[in-house]
Formats: structure tokens, sequence, C-alpha cells
């Protein structure tokens, strides 16, 4: 990834409550397409792990607090662009199916992250795709690994739609709720850092149990 286009994007994550009061005031209702995208893509192309998940709905929860935005339509809007995004998701993994893992990493692809969550996958079973909500990253490939998997298509749904309104929910509710408590507010940057990072631990202690795992079979 370009350096700019790094620096710019952790610009963006970092102070999503200021770029979106600017957007909203600037450009109104065509914020709610703005976030619509961004959902949708962060949860259903395997491409685009890297755009906001948890953060920018918890930003939004407080933006909703404060009766900048219309909590109700964005709560509806979120929810929608994540269970199509997963379904997009699925329906690509179900149509280029196990050659994936043949191809080589690439600028955008992480070939690693897709093994990772097809070893997560493995273990926890349909219930994957409602964990892998809360796991930036992961939850991204989940259901593009379902799809590969040729799991069932009503069972992915039942879990994605639990999945997803769960997930959106926790993180609305958090940042309606304490999005806009004085030291939350004057910390914005900071919370959004504390989000980012305690929401990377789960995948940060899967992949080191993975690689002690690994180190221990190559021992035997």
């Amino acid at each position: 990834m370009d350096c700019n286009i790094f620096f710019n994007l952790m610009d963006l994550i970092i102070n999503l409550d200021e770029h979106l009061i600017y957007l909203i005031n600037s450009y109104g209702l065509f914020v709610y397409a703005i976030i619509f995208l961004i959902i949708f893509c962060e949860t259903g192309l395997v491409v685009t792990p890297f755009l906001p998940g948890d953060s920018l709905i918890f930003v939004l929860g407080a933006l909703g607090a404060s009766g900048q935005i219309n909590l109700l339509l964005i709560c509806l809007i979120i929810m929608v662009a994540a269970i199509l995004g997963n379904m997009l998701n699925y329906q690509i993994g179900n149509f280029i199916g196990p050659k994936i893992f043949e191809r080589d990493s690439g600028r955008f692809f992480k070939k690693e992250y897709l093994i990772r969550t097809h070893d997560f996958f493995e273990k926890h079973g349909g219930k994957t795709i409602v964990i892998a909500r809360f796991l930036p990253i992961i939850r991204t490939f989940a259901p593009f690994v379902a799809g590969i998997g040729k799991m069932k298509y009503s069972r992915f749904t039942f879990f994605n739609l639990i999945g997803c309104v769960s997930w959106v929910l926790v993180f609305l509710a958090g940042g309606y709720l304490f999005g806009n408590v004085p030291g939350v507010r004057d910390n914005f940057t900071f919370v959004i850092l504390a989000i980012i990072s305690v929401s990377l631990i789960p995948a940060i202690v899967l992949s080191l149990r993975q690689k002690k795992t690994s180190a221990t079979n190559s021992h035997k």
C-alpha cells in the first residue's frame, strides 16, 4: 500500500468524528450513502479489510446521541450494508472456490489472512460467522471462506443475520451511551485507537496460538 494512502487512511480512522461531522455538514443525506458503501466494502470485499468498521459505528452512535445524525436510519443502513456485504462475499467465495488458496499474496490480497480465517472456521464452525463480526480482518474473510467451503446457504444466512445485527447494536449502543461522556468526548482520538487495539487482540492471540502450534508440530 502506498505510504500516502496509508497515512490518509489512518487519519480517516483516527479522526473519524471530525471527518464525519464535516461530511454531514457538507453533504447531508449523501453521507448515509458513503457510510453504507464503507460498511458494505469492509464486509463484502476481501481486498478491503482495512476500512473502519467497529470505530465507525461507535462514532455514529455518539453522533446519533447528540442528534447530529438519524440514529434509527443509520442503524438500519449499517445492518443492511453488513448483511448484504456478507452475502456478496459468500457468493464470491462460492464462485471462486478452493483455487484461491493456490494464489500467492498480492498488494491487496494477503493469503495468510485467508488461511487464518479458514483455520478459525474449521475450529468454530457456523458460529464463526457470528464471532467473526467482532474480529477485524477475520470478519471480512469469514463469509468468503464459508462460500469456498460450500456452507449451506440457509445456515449461513441465519448466522449472518444474528452476527450483523449483534455487531451493529453493540457498537452503536456503546457510542450512544458513552461517546458523549466528557472524558470520552475530549479524548476521542485515544478512544478510537483503544477500540481498534482491543478489537485486534483476539485476532493477534489467534495468530500467536497458530504460530505456536505450527512450531510445536514442526519439532515433532
